[in-house]
């Protein structure tokens, strides 16, 4: 593996990893902390340094252990397949579900604070800022 591809492949497990932090966060309202998670792979009988942990979220290195890999995928309940990015890997239908009710959350979130600080547009231009949020929204489900 070429030094762009590790920083790739460690960008891309980073943005994987947040993804299902952000979904652990929808589903129970907190987000799993390192100990928890670490706790549950150590009863796996794997270690994870919080080092290694932060080198993996934040996208530092690459990390290729495959047996933190099918602890994190088993502690998120997801393929370890999608977890590495493998070809042909999709998104549960559990986290895109969760992605698509985050995106809605947040692009309500980002409509009513465009209402209340722009206070006295006109409803044609709260009309097109809705038009272009909910077209971002529906490219970014695309990607």
């Amino acid at each position: 593996m070429t030094e762009n591809e590790s920083k790739a492949a460690a960008a891309d497990l980073a943005k994987r990893l947040r993804l299902l932090l952000d979904v652990a966060i929808t589903e129970s309202g907190v987000e799993p902390t390192y100990s928890q998670i670490a706790a549950y792979l150590g009863e796996r009988g794997t270690n994870l340094s919080r080092s290694r942990w932060t080198y993996m979220v934040n996208g530092h290195r690459y990390v290729q252990d495959p047996e933190i890999f099918e602890g994190l995928a088993a502690f998120f309940d997801v393929d370890a397949d999608f977890l590495v990015g493998s070809d042909g890997a999709e998104v549960p239908p559990r986290v895109s579900a969760q992605l698509d009710l985050v995106r809605s959350m947040r692009a309500a979130k980002v409509k009513s604070y465009a209402a209340r600080t722009l206070g006295d547009i006109s409803p044609k231009a709260l009309q097109a800022i809705s038009r272009f949020l909910d077209e971002e929204m529906a490219h970014t489900i695309e990607q």
